[in-house]
């Protein structure tokens, strides 16, 4: 088990729960790029492990530590219950969702609109807590919803839910509009307030708080952890992997020791694609996750089109990969 200094340590620069997008192959291929950034599941909810049984949702190769689960919840009892079970299969850290601005998740009572109830998510952060042993439990939040003020909202947010024992946040520097906007709109739409994060960090030194939001570069990363304790990257990690995870042990973590080329992590991933392979699942379930690592580089556009078009065939395997791979240059000429 990951320790909790660990962690928090591996949160200076985290990867961010996506749906659909930040599964286990996802993750098992960041991870070859960053021995350290701490890599979050997709939001799994709380009545799909408790009422509907499907742990098979909190699978993860052991590879992937440190990594932590993401739930979608409101209820106490039943998220102390899912907790439970997070805790034995091992994951580091348990995060609850009070960000997502999805009418299926609203409908459930739980991620953003949960900013309107603080006292309930202290309840659920209480109850969690209790289940979770040594493994810390952590919120991801907005700024606020829909006419809220932020400046008044998140204070009396991160006072309230603090106060039940939880010390770390990950905050989206954008209001949440619950009608009106799609999740997709939400992403973008609502300005970043990144000025009103840091200011939290002021207020709440005690905090262990990190930033979300609209961060695509590893320099834009090291200038935010001159004020926050980390930084949560989403798309940008997804679709430019190498931009923002290839450097980033020696960048965020100092750590001295050379890290995998680009090359060298498509190639790492062959025994985990054969592995894949042999247990049944299709080639492009891995390989979509892939797509981005040549972003910007030559080659990058035929490497995505043999993928895209050859991995959902009948009996692609490794040898897609590897003509996809020969059609990137391996050291690119400077300008």
């Amino acid at each position: 088990m990951t320790t909790q200094s660990t962690i928090r340590h591996a949160a200076r620069l985290s990867v961010a729960p996506m749906m659909d997008w930040s599964d286990r192959h996802c993750r098992y291929f960041h991870r070859l790029m960053s021995r350290h950034a701490l890599l979050y599941t997709e939001m799994v909810t709380a009545p799909a492990l408790v009422r509907g049984g499907a742990l098979h949702l909190l699978d993860y190769n052991a590879e992937e530590h440190p990594v932590a689960v993401q739930l979608g919840g409101s209820d106490p009892k039943e998220l102390a219950a899912a907790t439970k079970l997070c805790v034995e299969r091992g994951y580091d850290e348990v995060n609850l969702n009070v960000g997502c601005p999805s009418d299926r998740v609203q409908s459930g009572t739980f991620g953003a609109v949960l900013m309107r109830d603080p006292e309930l998510v202290a309840d659920c952060m209480a109850a969690m807590k209790s289940a979770a042993q040594d493994v810390e439990v952590t919120v991801k939040c907005r700024i606020g919803v829909d006419d809220q003020a932020p400046e008044v909202v998140l204070p009396d947010f991160l006072e309230k839910v603090s106060a039940a024992g939880v010390s770390r946040f990950t905050i989206h520097a954008r209001k949440a509009w619950l009608q009106g906007l799609s999740p997709k709109e939400n992403r973008d739409i609502p300005p970043l307030d990144y000025p009103l994060v840091h200011r939290m960090k002021e207020a709440f030194p005690h905090l262990h708080l990190s930033i979300n939001g609209g961060i695509t570069t590893l320099d834009e990363t090291r200038a935010h952890l001159d004020v926050m304790d980390g930084v949560m990257i989403g798309r940008a990690a997804y679709h430019d992997p190498a931009t923002v995870l290839l450097d980033a042990d020696q960048q965020i973590f100092g750590d001295t020791t050379p890290g995998r080329s680009a090359h060298e992590v498509v190639e790492a991933m062959y025994p985990y694609i054969e592995a894949r392979l042999a247990e049944g699942l299709r080639l492009h379930s891995i390989t979509r996750h892939m797509l981005g690592i040549f972003t910007g580089r030559p080659g990058a556009r035929k490497w995505r089109r043999i993928l895209s078009e050859g991995a959902t065939k009948p009996g692609a395997g490794v040898a897609l990969v590897a003509e996809a791979l020969s059609s990137v240059p391996e050291h690119v000429p400077a300008d």
